[in-house]
């Protein structure tokens, strides 16, 4: 599939704006509430809610519940790739801080970029922009060389935790990937998101039961928390972005990704006291320019034309 989609306008930046607060949130309200319920079943359940959500909205806008012919096996993989990366995200936050986590996740558009270079024509990769993923990778390095101040054991189990979180951001990009380079690219937003919820609830589900991570101790933050990340992120944020996906270049649309592990650091260290060390800042700095790099380089060789 190689239609063209169009470079982003106010509405698409104002959109990845509002996603980019949402998604940055709720890695703090997983991690916050992890005592209350694992994250992996927070997950599964939130997923669950939201699948019945999206097919309630379908039903009561066409009045039938229908696939697309030949969408299924994409739609099959990329939900097991969405479960197997909340599968990971999950995980991570049970043995690194969410302020790791969610700038590790947030390579998912460089992953994105490297993928969709090699698939399709209008979105290759330019210079500039081969120099930001180079940032992305030395700003890794930097990060995973891990704070001074841990002994041998806390930081083995922080680099568990971020490599898990680096392998959700690929899994999120190589979703991506597929959304844009297979049928689902032209199926509705809403069948897109069925796939991947239903495959989440599922797989996670299970997973919860088979590593015992069911038990719950209900509480009023645990209730806010289940409810903002069912409806506000599983089931609206995730419709917004696929229909994103749809409309506009997908590497450009992490042009303002920066912004999510940016506030997620930031909610970490004022919301759950995280400490954020030194190296971290610098790697995180550098893994932020990259993305820059690889998502605006439309914008930044626009601005250069006018000014030339």
């Amino acid at each position: 599939m190689s239609e063209e989609r169009k470079p982003l306008d106010a509405l698409a930046s104002s959109a990845m704006l509002v996603l980019c607060l949402i998604w940055s949130f709720q890695q703090i309200l997983l991690k916050a509430t992890a005592d209350d319920m694992a994250p992996i079943f927070q997950i599964g359940l939130r997923s669950g809610v939201a699948c019945l959500l999206v097919a309630m909205l379908v039903l009561v806008r066409t009045h039938r519940l229908a696939f697309s012919p030949g969408a299924w096996k994409p739609g099959l993989i990329a939900g097991l790739l969405f479960a197997l990366e909340y599968l990971l995200l999950g995980e991570s936050l049970r043995f690194t801080s969410a302020a790791h986590v969610v700038v590790f996740l947030y390579t998912a558009p460089v992953f994105a970029a490297l993928g969709l270079h090699i698939l399709l024509p209008s979105e290759r990769l330019a210079r500039l922009q081969w120099v930001g993923i180079g940032l992305a990778v030395v700003g890794i390095a930097i990060t995973f060389l891990g704070p001074a101040s841990l002994n041998g054991a806390d930081l083995g189990r922080m680099l568990i935790g971020d490599l898990m979180a680096l392998a959700a951001g690929a899994l999120w990009g190589f979703t991506t990937v597929l959304i844009r380079s297979t049928r689902l690219s032209t199926v509705p937003p809403s069948e897109a998101l069925l796939y991947q919820l239903f495959s989440a609830f599922v797989i996670l589900m299970v997973a919860a039961v088979v590593t015992g991570q069911t038990q719950v101790h209900w509480s009023g933050l645990l209730g806010a928390s289940l409810v903002f990340q069912s409806v506000v992120v599983a089931f609206l944020s995730f419709l917004v972005w696929f229909w994103l996906l749809r409309q506009y270049q997908a590497s450009r649309l992490g042009v303002f990704s920066f912004a999510t592990p940016l506030f997620g650091v930031l909610f970490g260290a004022f919301l759950l006291g995280e400490t954020i060390e030194p190296r971290f800042v610098m790697g995180a700095l550098l893994v932020l320019m990259g993305i820059t790099l690889v998502s605006a380089y439309s914008w930044l060789s626009q601005l250069r034309k006018r000014t030339s």
